[in-house]
């Protein structure tokens, strides 16, 4: 892991593949860091120069201790982007990673060439967000483990208990709490609804048909406001590279590659 200073926050990444392939930005889901692709990587590494980063607060990146923001956190994926060198690029976010690519893409899109936001939304409960925030800080991560895992996958995957999901499980109970909480702030106060329609770029949504933190209506919702942008739902719970490796790839490759 390469390591670049992005405000007060040291933040992690890698690059994975031929330099000469075009180069696709991945953005984790709270909780997960940049290990969640592992299963993919194999399929995406024949297409592309893969950049993955550690968002902040989580992996081997800084975790300060206070509340994060949207703008911050896709600061930290420009500064990620200009130590790679990237001159031109695809985003796809999963969950936050995603809600940080809409950010990026209103606020910074002058590199962005396309963008797949999946299993995400714009707006979720604030209070629901701060009382996940108030267990962690009392409890700690592993108060709140199995429901992550549960919001994450399908009961089948879990009851599989396969390695992929060990892993998940076993990154997610060494996070930083500190670290973990600061990015649930940044989820409890996005405010990305009515800035949707500044994103110009040729975007796809993916969706899990089982996926009940971030259901198909709150994608067809993102869809219906960027302009242009197509849906695709693939047969998962939330995170569906995880779920639909297979399904997944061939969605993306079917958008990115021309």
């Amino acid at each position: 892991m390469e390591h670049v200073l992005s405000g007060d926050a040291r933040i992690a990444w890698r690059s994975d593949g031929d330099t000469g392939k075009p180069a696709l930005f991945l953005c984790n889901s709270i909780g997960t860091d940049h290990t969640a692709w592992e299963v993919v990587m194999p399929q995406l590494t024949q297409h592309f120069r893969v950049i993955r980063m550690d968002t902040r607060g989580h992996g081997e990146s800084d975790a300060p201790n206070a509340d994060y923001t949207l703008n911050q956190l896709a600061g930290d994926i420009e500064a990620v982007a200009t130590a790679a060198e990237l001159k031109q690029f695809d985003v796809c976010g999963v969950s936050l990673g995603a809600m940080m690519a809409m950010a990026y893409a209103v606020n910074q899109p002058q590199r962005l060439r396309r963008l797949v936001l999946c299993n995400t939304s714009t707006h979720m409960d604030p209070q629901a967000w701060q009382q996940r925030m108030d267990t962690v800080r009392t409890q700690g991560l592993a108060a709140i483990a199995d429901m992550a895992m549960s919001r994450f996958f399908t009961p089948e995957y879990v009851e599989r208990n396969d390695p992929a999901l060990q892993q998940v499980r076993e990154r997610f109970l060494k996070l930083s709490p500190e670290g973990y909480t600061g990015c649930c702030a940044a989820i409890r106060d996005m405010a990305l609804t009515e800035q949707l329609h500044r994103i110009q770029v040729p975007t796809l949504v993916l969706t899990g048909a089982r996926d009940v933190s971030t259901p198909h209506a709150a994608g067809q919702a993102i869809a219906e406001r960027i302009p242009g942008a197509q849906i695709r739902q693939l047969p998962a719970a939330h995170i569906s590279a995880n779920e639909a490796p297979e399904l997944f790839c061939e969605a993306l490759v079917d958008f990115l590659i021309d």
